[in-house]
């Protein structure tokens, strides 16, 4: 094989990463500063290998990430744009840095092409340290692949389809957020996609708004406001570090503790809806506070009714709540669901990925075939030797050891399959 020579494909800054690494490290460090935690890798289309020499560059760009770290500018901007973090946790931030040895990277062929194969992808080390790996990790990845194996596509046109997007969203009065940093299909579209969509925004066109991004550096730059507030991840060590029986309703105690009066929107399948909802109504008071739900997986559709019973079975005004929705969002269902908010009374927002930020056709088929992103993701795998798993509102989600998966389903009642 011929290796080639590649521009290193790495973040450009710490801050390249999404706003709930940054939060979720703030709050691991608060209350589990000791634990130990991995992270897993799994790429979800068994059917697309990887080839060796994506792996190769692959391997040699994560040794880049050393080089990053925050900035004095950086720094300034974030501790006045995100008064939530504290002094002491900008200063670790200001001294971490990416340690490629927690990383533990290997191919492994399968088929008669031994050029040919999957990833496995371990990160190991403490909690607080390893949870920077997942968004920029994949973006990486993700760049990296479509600078060494797919290269059957072009930028042309980017700028125009980031503009036509904003332009639609704003003209039905969404309020939207990008959040395409882990699937980007590279940096250079990431940025088109948040510059162009931030001069429509500003331009008036509409009454929906560009709310921010979640990239804290495109934040950055761009002045906008950084977006995000929590993944599955902190319920997951939560429950496994504490039990599953009443998890949720810990997990956001905890969080609270650390973020009183901000970032207070709750993610609801990291065990199923179901399951979280039980614990929110158990405390009518911690559900007034909160300011609203983020709809992940499952069907969106049931999503605000069910969200509206819930909050008035509690005596609490739906309309003075919002549902973030933000799983594998396009525009036509995006307008959807605004519809039916809309007729509901239920404000609602949108958190737009992969849509956003890897939307690209194969250049051989003149643009009529759609050039597919990964689908990949990096999520908790253990705490302190535990298992972590998340069952979500979809079957084909579930991720994690499978006879823990077993038994947190009979914890909550979940049928298995």
């Amino acid at each position: 094989m011929v290796v080639k020579n590649y521009e290193p494909v790495v973040p450009v800054s710490v801050l390249d990463t999404d706003l709930y690494k940054l939060t979720m490290q703030q709050a691991v460090l608060h209350h589990f500063p000791d634990v130990q935690a991995t992270y897993r890798f799994t790429h979800r289309d068994k059917t697309r290998l990887f080839d060796r020499e994506t792996f190769e560059q692959f391997k040699k760009n994560v040794q880049h990430f050393t080089e990053l770290h925050l900035s004095d500018e950086e720094r300034t901007w974030l501790a006045k744009k995100c008064p939530y973090f504290k002094s002491a946790y900008l200063d670790y931030l200001y001294s971490y840095r990416f340690k490629p040895e927690q990383l533990k990277i290997d191919f492994i062929p399968e088929g008669d092409d031994p050029e040919k194969g999957h990833l496995d992808v371990l990160a190991t080390g403490p909690w607080a340290e390893t949870i920077m790996w997942e968004v920029p990790l994949m973006a990486c990845l993700s760049e990296t692949y479509f600078t060494v194996a797919d290269t059957d596509w072009s930028y042309d046109g980017q700028e125009e389809l980031a503009r036509d997007k904003a332009v639609e969203l704003l003209k039905a009065g969404c309020l939207f957020s990008e959040f395409g940093t882990r699937r980007r299909r590279s940096f250079k579209t990431h940025e088109i996609v948040v510059r162009e969509m931030a001069k429509v925004s500003n331009s008036g066109q509409g009454i929906g708004k560009l709310l921010g991004t979640s990239n804290v550096y495109l934040a950055y730059k761009y002045d906008l406001t950084p977006s995000g507030t929590i993944a599955h991840e902190w319920v997951m060590g939560v429950a496994a570090l504490n039990g599953y029986p009443n998890c949720n309703g810990m997990a956001l105690d905890l969080w609270e503790q650390v973020y009183p009066n901000a970032l207070l929107i709750a993610l609801t399948d990291t065990f199923s809806t179901e399951a979280f909802f039980k614990d929110f109504v158990k405390d009518v008071e911690r559900a007034k506070r909160w300011k609203g739900l983020r709809q992940d997986s499952g069907d969106p559709f049931v999503y605000a009714p069910r969200a509206k019973a819930i909050y008035e079975s509690l005596g609490i005004d739906y309309k003075e709540k919002t549902i973030i929705f933000s799983d594998a969002l396009k525009t036509d269902k995006v307008l959807k669901l605004k519809a039916q908010c809309d007729e509901l009374g239920f404000p609602c927002a949108f958190g737009i990925g992969t849509f956003f930020t890897n939307d690209y056709r194969s250049a051989s088929s003149g643009g009529k075939e759609e050039s597919k992103a990964l689908n990949m993701v990096i999520k908790l795998n253990s705490i302190n030797g535990k298992p972590t798993v998340k069952i979500s509102d979809d079957i084909d989600k579930n991720t994690g050891d499978p006879e823990t998966v077993k038994y947190v389903k009979q914890v909550f009642g979940i049928a298995t399959n």
